[in-house]
């Protein structure tokens, strides 16, 4: 409670661009949480449903079936779904313009490469913006201490006897500013380096999960040619 009285007490004496840098930076660390709560809720979401879709993917159903089921939520698919929703709708269509087989696969490959770039860019959403966030917030941070910390001196240097006790004040609402940039960088560069992981490891996911349906489905296309 001390310590909230301080900061508070602190803060109303600051000069009013440190004022405003420390309300930047507040507001900052605000929309980073913000942003790595939602993030966090979209990969976990990406991951699970990527998950479920591949477990009934290979428990031997059949793909016309498959596709029938996701063509009727055609418009809330994501991740795993979309991608073998649009590459075996684009096999089908390729296949009844009669197409020759590589022609066939080539066309539903670069189909379901498109799916997973938009995946992709569906999951790294916001993610520049958090990087963002965490390179800036030390800067603007320093920039408000040094700002306060010339003010203090600049104080200092009018009064005919200088003691410790008259500077520290000016100085330490000057610190808070750094305190705050660090507050709000630190949770978002560690929010961004581990989302950017695991958004990789998500696209290396999709991208086996694609090779491997193009692979059955370049079985497929062999044994209807037959």
């Amino acid at each position: 409670m001390h310590a909230e009285i301080s900061f508070i007490g602190l803060f109303l004496q600051a000069s009013l661009l440190v004022k405003l840098v420390m309300l930047l930076l507040m507001a900052m660390s605000v929309l980073s949480w913000a942003l790595i709560i939602n993030r966090r809720k979209t990969l976990n979401a990406a991951r699970n449903d990527a998950d479920v879709f591949e477990d009934k993917f290979w428990s031997g159903s059949d793909l016309s079936r498959l596709y029938q089921e996701t063509n009727a939520r055609r418009d809330t698919l994501a991740g795993m779904e979309q991608i073998f929703h649009a590459g075996f709708k684009e096999f089908i269509r390729l296949q009844k313009q009669g197409r020759h087989q590589d022609s066939l696969l080539e066309g539903t490959y670069r189909t379901m490469r498109v799916a997973l770039s938009r995946e992709v860019d569906r999951l790294e959403a916001n993610l520049s913006l958090l990087a963002t966030i965490g390179s800036i917030s030390p800067y603007i941070g320093l920039f408000g201490t040094v700002w306060g910390i010339m003010n203090a001196f600049i104080a200092l240097a009018e009064v005919q006897q200088a003691t410790l006790a008259m500077v520290a004040p000016g100085i330490a609402e000057a610190l808070i500013a750094t305190a705050l940039g660090l507050f709000a960088a630190i949770p978002a560069v560690i929010a961004y380096n581990r989302f950017s992981y695991q958004v990789e490891r998500i696209e290396n996911h999709l991208a086996n999960f694609m090779d491997e349906f193009s692979t059955i489905l370049n079985r497929q296309s062999a044994a209807g040619t037959q």
